[in-house]
């Protein structure tokens, strides 16, 4: 538990700091955030406002959890070195925020509104997908268990069947895809993605802690996990919830720095190897509930649009947008989406703790 709390306090102390001063260095370098002409003319007065603020996020994370494993380490705490599955997430969560920062130096460099290239963005984003998925089914630990398992998931794996290894790896890539791109689409509005991030990963604190102390290594039982290093990514999660929360603090409404690709990839992939780590894929939905219905806007907008041929259902997409063209005002709909987004997470946990309750 200590080396919980460090990491997630270092972690909002790096980000807190730490942004500041790249504030500081990406303006005397110019780079600044490039607006697209056909969003909410409201968003023009934002041109120029620093970007890649994920960096400070990205080396935040890492910071804190190489320091908390430090502190702890010759301690009764001591919860020995980095796991497999530590180092797999970190590998996810740094891997997608690479690609990331490769899309936002372009698009500074290049002064346009478009990075890297579509195909060149899903080709990176497969690499490092499949490179963690194949890494994450073939680690296996001294009582045989491997990182992720061949099943799907709900609140734990459903028994009695399992995915071929191509199926698995297929659906690795479109959950990482799915959470990577949801997060991204929702960085629209100044705090909205950073304090929904933040609600997620502090789920996914009580849920490692809780499955820590259930895990059928440590306490067998009819209702114990069979996850592996839950405690690790525990501490990796209060990372990501202390480095979002501070972050937040420059990203909130008027926004000083925005997380650019380099974050919102990081992040909602980081996001899809906590749900395949604790068997908690199918629960996602429910957890990241607000990610899930902005995605959705845009895919029923496009869908719409296509066989209607030019109807659309809402003003614009994603869905911030169209309550935007609406007349609300930004801080309102960011602060009444992180409502939704806080009772999508409160329902998800709900659900976790009640399957273990009911013993189903």
């Amino acid at each position: 538990m200590l080396a919980i709390l460090i990491a997630g306090a270092f972690a909002l102390l790096g980000t807190l700091i730490g942004t500041r001063f790249a504030i500081k260095v990406l303006v005397h370098r110019g780079y600044g955030q490039l607006i697209r002409d056909d969003g909410p003319t409201s968003h023009h007065t934002k041109r120029g406002t620093p970007t890649m603020g994920g960096l400070v996020i990205i080396i935040s994370v890492l910071v804190a959890y190489a320091l908390a494993k430090l502190a702890t380490e010759f301690t009764s705490y001591d919860t020995g070195p980095p796991s497999a599955s530590a180092i797999l997430l970190l590998f996810l969560f740094c891997g997608l925020g690479a690609i990331g920062f490769l899309d936002d130096y372009i698009k500074i460099s290049k002064q346009r509104s478009l990075g890297l290239r579509s195909k060149a963005k899903i080709i990176g984003q497969v690499v490092v997908g499949l490179a963690f998925a194949i890494a994450a089914i073939s680690w296996e630990d001294d009582s045989g268990r491997t990182v992720i398992t061949h099943a799907i998931s709900f609140t734990r794996d459903f028994g009695g069947w399992e995915l071929p290894t191509v199926v698995l790896l297929g659906w690795v890539l479109v959950m990482i895809a799915g959470t990577s791109n949801g997060v991204n689409l929702t960085d629209g509005l100044d705090g909205l993605a950073t304090g929904a991030a933040t609600m997620v990963f502090g789920a996914y604190v009580f849920i490692n802690i809780w499955q820590s102390n259930q895990n059928c290594q440590y306490n067998p039982g009819p209702k114990c996990y069979e996850v592996r290093d839950p405690l690790d990514l525990a501490i990796i999660a209060s990372a990501l919830t202390g480095a979002c929360f501070g972050f937040l603090w420059w990203n909130a409404s008027p926004a000083k720095i925005f997380m650019g690709d380099t974050g919102s990839l990081s992040i909602g992939g980081v996001i899809a190897g906590f749900a395949q780590m604790t068997r908690t894929e199918v629960l996602l939905v429910v957890v990241c509930g607000l990610f899930v219905a902005i995605t959705a806007s845009v895919i029923l907008q496009v869908a719409y649009f296509k066989l209607s041929k030019g109807k659309r259902i809402f003003r614009m997409a994603p869905l911030q947008h169209h309550f935007e063209l609406l007349g609300w005002a930004e801080i309102t709909i960011v602060v009444r989406f992180w409502i939704i987004g806080g009772l999508a997470v409160i329902s998800g946990l709900g659900i976790f703790y009640w399957e273990w309750v009911a013993g189903i």
